[in-house]
């Protein structure tokens, strides 16, 4: 079997599940133990729902959107105010 049909697989038991426990709540209603249950099957889901987005091949592979840099200078008023990291000050030696 594929990563995808695994993970359909999952998804289908995941809405079985979900199914189960809302006809389970209807007939034992929904105290703290019921709440609990509910809570672990979504965060199931969320976790699955994860999984999906990050197992290979799963996603539609798009480019990310290209960035042009220009090709002329920064100006260097942006600059005037701050130390080259590392350097120290433009005006002082290093000790």
């Amino acid at each position: 079997m594929s990563v995808h049909d695994d993970l359909t697989t999952v998804q289908r038991c995941l809405d079985d599940l979900f199914r189960s426990v809302g006809r389970l709540e209807q007939q034992i209603g929904g105290g703290l133990e019921m709440r609990r249950v509910r809570t672990d099957a979504d965060h199931l889901r969320e976790s699955v729902a994860l999984l999906r987005d990050a197992a290979p091949g799963m996603t539609t592979s798009r480019r990310p959107d290209l960035v042009s840099i220009p090709d002329t200078p920064y100006d260097n008023t942006l600059w005037t105010d701050s130390d080259d990291e590392g350097l120290g000050a433009r005006d002082r030696h290093a000790p």
